[in-house]
């Protein structure tokens, strides 16, 4: 049974079956991922170290987020790249790509090690820490930076073992390591009265199983095998895979931006009012912990449903698409409504998990600001967890604008604004109001997009199905076009396929490949046609990314088997390297000529003309590159190159003349 039967239960099976078989295990990863930091925080809580502790390690949280971000752009890039090169059956770049991925994971580690160590004490103030809160914050870093690369390679290594079809033994690395953790952070601070730097050791031991089990998956799995030439410095190959990893970076950059902006705003004002710096860090590190454990649950059901969603979108099953996001909603309204009656009736109950304060001068101000910051902060939770929803719903349709639209105006739009503006008005309490007031605003775009895009599946893509089906051809000659924007490429390969008789494909490839994957057509269409950045835009899954390239790949080769055909754009060129029959042109023009054309065609003025044949040719070079490593437009990557400026029915008649020359 191949890989499109087993998969085809995605499109008959009860939704609510789906979503149970495909969601829990990544809600139970998710939820193991944050149980590092939230049992630090609850045995600190109830220990001597109480409020101060947790406020120690609120301050290095972000320090820990930028580590990962580093770890998870690496890990990521190397996980998209290695399914990229299964897809190609290129071994040799997937282990070179992972090997150096290692390497560099490594370098960057100690990097952060040689900029943090002599600056700790300076970097951890601007965190938010205090005078009383400082020494302790010190004494838990110093311990956790020394494994940094231990901390790294884990993350890495965790994202190419899921790339790699093996998500329960990732989920199991971490889970080892989360009750390592928990074991020992009682006997530690409890038993042997080690403070903070038993909090750490407990840390870094439950990270260094986790990493241990990482590691003997890399001995054990049969995809690819690490050998000395791995580990070769390959910046060539890493920089493809880098690419891919960059969305995830950015993602985690943006979370240490805003802990950032909210530790200082919190440091100035807390010291403006009565609670003073340490009651609003250590209370709002504990409504990140639990807001971590409230989004993940909601981030776990969705990604979990992502091959559901995938599939049917491919499947054209819109009918079903929809039941699955009002089934999606339900579930995350039901956890949203859940946690805010928590928030609202008994933050106390909730706060209370985490200790007594009894290291700080007013322990009732303690109490306070955690009413105030859990009914107001987490106040409309249900929406926050909606919007993320929504964006990585998006993210599954293969609609990036709109993913990161909503993901952006609630965390960058809105809220960083907000927290550095009402604080002039409302003192700390500005600070509380800043979150439910940006997701009153996000839910806002975030919903109009939904409806939006729920209505578009009712529209007629009886175009699109007429489009999707390879032609009848013979067997022959393949003549890839690779063009400058405005050389009249896509036409002039039009005219040699009606001259010779043999199929043409340009847009029935996007077509084609939307159907393979599953992903949205418009989204395939501007992978390589809208900017460079699409490859890796900011809240845009390497996954997604992955999966569309992949498409593509097993389009064209499909294509390439069935006969005799032209073929424009999409690196085609490079993917059917490896075809004895295959001639390969390109087609450029002097700049004045494409201006010209360009105005001509779609109306452009000259400057917006010379603008898009600058973005529209930089994104065609930058896809170029990314799949085959090479420059887009060189002498040595094609058979026939040819100034069309000479007119279109020379250059059709010179293609002929040298196909029969071939030929």
């Amino acid at each position: 049974m191949n890989q499109l039967e087993n998969s085809q239960f995605l499109g008959t099976e009860k939704i609510s079956k789906l979503m149970l078989k495909f969601s829990i295990p990544c809600v139970l990863s998710l939820l193991v991922s944050a149980l590092y930091n939230i049992v630090d925080q609850i045995f600190i809580g109830n220990s001597e170290l109480s409020a101060l502790g947790n406020a120690a390690t609120g301050v290095v949280f972000p320090i820990f987020i930028i580590a990962q971000a580093f770890a998870w752009c690496f890990g990521d890039g190397c996980a998209a790249y290695l399914n990229i090169c299964q897809g190609r059956k290129d071994a040799k770049s997937a282990h070179k790509a992972i090997g150096t991925g290692i390497l560099i994971t490594v370098f960057a580690s100690l990097i952060l090690i040689l900029i943090f160590f002599p600056l700790k004490v300076q970097i951890l103030t601007l965190f938010g820490a205090s005078d009383n809160s400082i020494g302790m914050a010190v004494e838990y870093f110093n311990i956790i930076l020394i494994f940094f690369p231990i901390y790294m390679l884990s993350n890495m290594m965790n994202a190419v073992i899921r790339a790699d079809g093996s998500p329960a033994w990732s989920m199991a690395s971490m889970l080892f390591g989360a009750i390592i953790n928990i074991i020992l952070d009682p006997v530690f601070i409890f038993g042997m009265h080690w403070g903070m730097t038993g909090v750490a050791l407990a840390t870094v031991i439950g990270q260094c199983i986790s990493f241990v089990i990482s590691l003997v998956y890399f001995f054990r799995t049969k995809t690819f095998k690490l050998t000395k030439e791995s580990f070769a410095l390959d910046i060539k190959t890493f920089s493809h895979a880098l690419k891919l990893g960059t969305s995830s970076f950015i993602t985690q950059m943006t979370i240490v931006i805003i802990s950032l902006v909210c530790n200082i705003m919190l440091a100035k004002y807390g010291a403006m009012s009565h609670y003073g710096v340490d009651i609003p860090i250590a209370i709002i590190g504990i409504e990140s912990k639990v807001f971590t454990v409230v989004i993940n649950l909601v981030v776990g059901i969705v990604l979990g449903c992502q091959p559901i969603i995938g599939y049917n979108i491919g499947a054209k099953n819109y009918a079903r698409v929809k039941k699955l996001y009002k089934s999606i909603l339900m579930c995350t309204i039901i956890i949203g409504v859940i946690s805010t009656l928590l928030f609202e009736l008994v933050p106390q109950a909730v706060v209370g998990i985490f200790g007594n304060p009894t290291n700080i001068p007013n322990p009732e101000d303690y109490w306070v600001f955690a009413e105030k910051t859990f009914r107001i902060f987490l106040s409309l939770v249900t929406f926050t967890c909606i919007i993320k929803m929504t964006s990585i719903f998006f993210q599954a349709v293969g609609k990036p604008a709109q993913a990161v639209i909503s993901s952006m105006i609630r965390d960058i739009v809105c809220f960083i604004p907000l927290i550095l503006i009402l604080p002039m008005f409302l003192g700390i309490e500005g600070i509380l109001f800043a979150a439910p007031i940006a997701d009153f605003i996000a839910m806002i775009v975030a919903a109009s997009l939904t409806v939006s895009f729920l209505k578009s599946l009712d529209m007629d893509y009886a175009e699109e199905k007429r489009e999707a089906v390879l032609k009848p051809s013979r067997q022959g000659i393949i003549i890839t076009i690779a063009r400058e924007h405005g050389s009249s490429g896509k036409q002039i390969g039009k005219l040699v396929a009606q001259k010779l008789g043999i199929p043409f494909y340009y847009k029935e490839m996007t077509a084609l490949a939307a159907q393979e994957s599953g992903l949205d057509r418009e989204f395939i269409s501007e992978i390589n046609a809208n900017s460079p950045a699409m490859l890796h835009s900011l809240y845009l899954s390497t996954e997604v990314i992955q999966q569309a390239i992949v498409a593509q790949d097993k389009v064209i080769h499909k294509i390439a088997d069935n006969g005799s055909c032209v073929i424009v754009g999409r690196a085609a060129d490079y993917v059917l390297r490896d075809y004895k029959n295959i001639v390969r042109i390109f087609i450029y023009a002097p700049e004045e000529y494409r201006t010209e054309r360009v105005m001509e065609v779609y109306g452009d003025s000259i400057r917006e003309a010379k603008r898009n044949i600058n973005r529209s040719d930089e994104a065609r070079a930058a896809y170029y590159k990314n799949i085959s490593g090479k420059l887009w437009g060189e002498r040595q990557n094609y058979d026939f190159l040819l100034d069309s400026s000479i007119g279109i029915e020379k250059c059709v008649d010179a293609i002929c003349g040298y196909i029969a020359s071939c030929c």
